[in-house]
């Protein structure tokens, strides 16, 4: 077991379960990156540089892809409570995976803009 798999083993319930479908929508949508744990949360690095972060809190999931792409999905975001660089999805709304996964995309997509990657 990874770490990453290893911390969101410490979580139960629905918690839990949002927890595994966002690392899998990350593994699935960013399978060139790699893990590990950064600042006590789940980490993708892309490039050798940080991509996305996310962590369980009591009452949300926090997602940090950046403030780039916080500030390019911000009419997409209204109805979280947002951050320079975090997003709150809270465990008393269904989680918004369909989002979650166009803004990988979108974050792969300019990384691979900006590393001239065809």
């Amino acid at each position: 077991m990874n770490e990453i798999d290893a911390y969101i083993c410490e979580f139960s319930g629905d918690v839990k379960a949002r927890l595994e479908a966002v690392c899998a929508i990350i593994r699935e949508e960013v399978p060139q990156a790699t893990e590990r744990i950064c600042m006590r949360m789940p980490t993708f690095d892309l490039g050798g540089k940080w991509f996305v972060h996310f962590a369980g809190f009591a009452k949300h999931i926090g997602f940090y892809p950046q403030p780039e792409a916080i500030e390019a999905f911000s009419g997409k975001l209204t109805a979280y409570k947002t951050s320079k660089g975090t997003i709150q999805f809270p465990h008393n709304k269904p989680m918004p995976y369909d989002l979650i996964r166009e803004m990988l995309r979108h974050k792969v997509a300019e990384y691979e803009k900006a590393s001239n990657i065809k």
